[in-house]
């Protein structure tokens, strides 16, 4: 299925349009309820007519196979994204330090893991915030990209993440390995679903790193190659 990419500035011009609108109907004594203003969408690929894919991990466990991980993308001279909550950098500040020195890019998934959807405005900043100061004390990287935990994006989830000065990702290709299928099933799902642009989410897990190798070999037959989520987007 062919997907439709907008760029962020046109996102963005529809959004000052959108604001120039509401000014107007303000004018005029027409007000829109707050509930009705729209945040520009999350990312969830880059360009469906280029070549490049990413592999965008979100961490929050699974700490015993970051080093194997990180090996198999070394061998093939893979540069990922990783998306680390606060609480699992501060308790394993090595590690963090491990993914961004190996030269991967390094995104914001929150400090605790909780639901954004259930949070409010406020305690999204607050948790963007925290897993920011984390990630800088333990790798000296200062984030821009937001992963918000289990893909939740109500418009205010939008919203905090900008206040935030950060882009929200989510993903187009889901390997679900979170439920721990066979690593067949892994590469199944990730090869048969790809296209130009493709962000495909992946967690640490022993059948993920298994996978992994079978994932760069057959997408790399097939002309994609593979950057960080930042170079898909252009950002």
């Amino acid at each position: 299925m062919r997907m439709l990419y907008v760029s962020r500035r046109a996102l963005r011009l529809a959004g000052i349009y959108a604001a120039a609108v509401a000014l107007l109907l303000a004018g005029a004594g027409v007000f829109l309820p707050r509930s009705q203003e729209t945040m520009a969408p999350p990312y969830r690929s880059g360009p469906t007519e280029s070549a490049m894919v990413s592999l965008a991990f979100n961490v929050d466990w699974g700490e015993e196979y970051i080093p194997e991980l990180l090996q198999v993308l070394a061998d093939h001279d893979i540069q990922a994204t990783f998306f680390l909550t606060g609480r699992w950098t501060d308790n394993n500040p090595d590690l963090a330090k491990a993914i961004s020195d190996a030269g991967h890019e390094i995104g914001n998934h929150g400090y605790s893991h909780t639901s954004p959807n259930a949070s409010t405005l406020e305690e999204i900043i607050q948790e963007i915030n925290q897993a920011e100061q984390a990630i800088l004390n333990a790798t000296g990287v200062t984030t821009t990209l937001y992963a918000p935990p289990s893909g939740e994006c109500h418009q205010h989830v939008l919203q905090a993440a900008e206040q935030a000065g950060y882009d929200t990702v989510l993903w187009s290709v889901d390997t679900i390995d979170w439920q721990r299928p066979s690593p067949d099933v892994i590469v199944d799902r990730v090869v048969s679903n790809i296209h130009g642009g493709a962000i495909v989410l992946a967690h640490p897990t022993a059948n993920t790193v298994a996978a992994l190798p079978a994932i760069i070999q057959e997408l790399t037959a097939k002309g994609y190659a593979f950057v960080t989520v930042s170079e898909n987007l252009g950002l």
